[in-house]
């Protein structure tokens, strides 16, 4: 019998949202209850300085100020290195919290880890994720195998901020 990588958690709306505390790209803790009483926009991606995830960072912080406005704030999530995250966020002028989960737990709560097809392979890895958790710190919304381009947008749009 083979053995077989289990299917990951999937959350949705009205489930309590993962807390996490993190280390950004400056090495400084940052928790999802530090932002209790405002909705947060947490993304997962694969890996800094890729061409899809840089797609979707920038974007992201072109977004960052009118996200705000709307009381959004943004967190994203990857398990690359602080040092990596931060070299990303000055190479892209990126202004968005980045943080790192080098040991995949929070990827891994959020369901945001596990079996995926990779260029038509099964492979084992981040799945590029966006969820939505609102101020009492549940999740709004949870949105699995996002695409890179025009997600933001599209985002934007289902919130209704243009």
């Amino acid at each position: 019998m083979s053995e077989s990588v289990s299917a990951p958690v999937r959350l949705s709306p009205g489930d309590p949202a993962p807390a996490f505390t993190l280390p950004d790209a400056d090495g400084k803790p940052v928790s999802l209850a530090d932002h209790r009483g405002r909705r947060v926009i947490v993304y997962c991606y694969p890996a800094a300085m890729t061409p899809g995830c840089t797609t979707q960072a920038v974007d992201f912080t072109a977004a960052a100020g009118d996200l705000a406005e709307a009381g959004l704030d943004i967190i994203g999530i990857s398990p690359d290195e602080p040092d990596k995250l931060l070299r990303f966020r000055e190479k892209e002028n990126l202004g968005i919290t980045l943080v790192s989960d080098t040991e995949k737990t929070v990827l891994r709560a959020y369901g945001a880890y596990g079996p995926k097809k990779l260029y038509g392979k099964e492979v084992v890895g981040v799945i590029r994720s966006t969820f939505i958790v609102d101020a009492e710190g549940r999740i709004e919304q949870a949105s699995y195998n996002v695409k890179a381009t025009g997600h933001v947008a599209k985002l934007m749009r289902d919130l209704g901020i243009d």
